[in-house]
């Protein structure tokens, strides 16, 4: 798949969660302040690629993604949450987010906090609203709570916080945080696909196996792209981890080294697809090197 068509592919993928996503929130019910601050980090853009991992692997496995949608688009409410209460001034403190003022800047911090707790609430709502085989959707959702929480992204921001402005720590301190921060949540999406379709032992044992690959893939991407990339096209300022003092790759190893790992990843997330076949198993392993390849 060339670059072009894995671009069209997202595309097509993101619209209908996009087009999904557009419904939830649509209820009287939620005071008309915090839905706005809700939207407005819901749509502010994003590659979707929490729920689209969910429906790719849901569809490898069992033929159909439809049923998976509104669970995969959980996750989408999930990352985003974490995003919002990242850029508070207690966390990161980020003015800027996907190129536009961050939550707090835009609503203020008490609105941003709770934007941020009522799109991780919606995530298990729109979960657990998934009405087809209960006991593979209580198992999906047990794995996602659990990357989530403080076994998961939670914990792994706490070791941020706390590796931040240290001058000090080594690749298995920095692997260990991102694979909690940024890594439990990606391979939490390949997983609960794989739950949703009824996997086997060995199928889950293949999703994790790519999930957990193309999860610090796409942590080196970040760190590298918080180098070389342009501002307008990641959307918030260059050398910002720099700036904050935060273990990165690129600091361990320098780039090519960093680069040279995340290949690494990505033909580990590959080989993990060996004994798949078709369009599903393709895209999956194109997307693994988008994922290092990418500009944003």
């Amino acid at each position: 798949m060339t670059r072009e068509q894995m671009k069209t592919t997202l595309e097509s993928y993101r619209k209908r969660i996009e087009s999904f996503l557009q419904t939830c929130l649509k209820d009287d019910s939620i005071p008309e302040r915090l839905q706005s601050a809700m939207e407005y980090s819901l749509f502010a853009g994003g590659k979707r690629i929490r729920p689209i991992l969910c429906l790719v692997w849901a569809e490898l496995l069992s033929g159909s993604r439809e049923h998976a949608l509104g669970f995969a688009c959980s996750l989408e409410c999930i990352h985003t949450y974490s995003l919002v209460h990242d850029d508070l001034p207690a966390m990161d403190d980020d003015d800027l987010r996907r190129g536009q003022p961050s939550n707090h800047i835009k609503y203020g911090q008490a609105l941003a906090i709770l934007a941020g707790d009522g799109l991780l609430t919606e995530a298990f709502s729109l979960m657990l609203s998934h009405d087809r085989h209960p006991e593979r959707t209580l198992q999906a959702a047990a794995e996602v709570a659990r990357a989530a929480g403080p076994r998961g992204m939670v914990g792994g921001q706490v070791l941020d916080i706390l590796m931040t402005g240290k001058g000090q720590g080594d690749l298995e301190m920095l692997k260990s945080m991102h694979s909690l921060k940024t890594g439990a949540l990606l391979r939490a999406s390949c997983l609960s696909g794989a739950m949703l379709a009824g996997a086997d032992h060995a199928d889950l044992s293949l999703a994790d196996q790519y999930g957990t690959a193309i999860g610090l893939a796409f942590q080196i991407a970040d760190d590298i792209l918080d180098i070389t990339g342009e501002e307008q096209a990641i959307g918030k300022p260059v050398g910002s981890d720099e700036s904050r003092g935060k273990l990165t790759y690129p600091s361990l190893l320098g780039l090519d080294e960093s680069k040279a790992l995340g290949f690494r990843m990505v033909e580990q997330a590959t080989a993990a697809l060996e004994k798949y076949s078709g369009p599903q198993s393709q895209f999956l392993a194109d997307l693994a090197r988008y994922i290092m390849e990418r500009t944003t």
